[in-house]
């Protein structure tokens, strides 16, 4: 796999702030935040993988955000994090009613992820987006979009875009770059999280 400088960097800087999860969940299992952070790592790195190890880091994200939840089931950025590694994790399932099914519990973290955290624009446009999500899925597995961008560094606007032509839609192409957006919320969101760690306390 051939990576650019800036995905390299990027890969760089999740497999640190998964290490750095890993460690502090040893610490501390029932820090919310560290399982958020640590789940949101896991699903950047997925990108970066094989079709079946990234559904393994997408599953062991799920299984993290559920933790979190276990600890704060309020918790908005763990819901919203939860949305996606299950709308990953459809577009990832050749079985169509096996995705949508993935995609209709993306829908209810989104939405629960709205209402806990309501003028949050990301959040609101996530919710939008996952309600055409099988439509899309329907159109990225016929011209083997998956195939040809999974285990690629990066699987947007260059991969995309070729693809995109291929199509008579636009309106699919909005909504694939809306998809791409919320992949680049999770970046954000992952390096908003890592600066507001709380300081370490001096020791006594």
């Amino acid at each position: 796999m051939d990576l650019q400088p800036s995905d390299f960097d990027r890969l760089l800087f999740f497999e640190h702030a998964r290490k750095n999860a890993e460690a502090s969940y040893a610490q501390n299992p029932l820090d919310a935040d560290n399982l958020t952070r640590w789940a949101g790592a896991l699903l950047e790195l997925s990108q970066f993988q094989s079709v079946i190890e990234s559904k393994k880091m997408i599953l062991d994200s799920i299984a993290k955000l559920e933790e979190a939840l276990l600890i704060n089931p309020k918790k908005h950025d763990a819901l919203w994090c939860l949305g996606n590694a299950y709308t990953s994790h459809a577009f990832l399932n050749p079985n169509q009613d096996e995705a949508k099914s993935y995609f209709d519990k993306a829908s209810v973290y989104f939405k629960q992820a709205v209402d806990e955290d309501p003028g949050n624009e990301l959040y609101l446009k996530s919710l939008e987006v996952t309600a055409k999500a099988p439509e899309l899925y329907a159109e990225i597995h016929k011209h083997g979009f998956v195939q040809q961008t999974t285990g690629t560094a990066e699987p947007s606007a260059s991969s995309s875009t070729k693809t995109l032509k291929e199509t008579k839609s636009s309106d699919l192409k909005y909504d694939i770059f809306g998809w791409v957006i919320l992949v680049v919320g999770i970046v954000a969101w992952a390096g908003f999280a890592k600066s507001h760690i709380p300081p370490t306390p001096p020791p006594r």
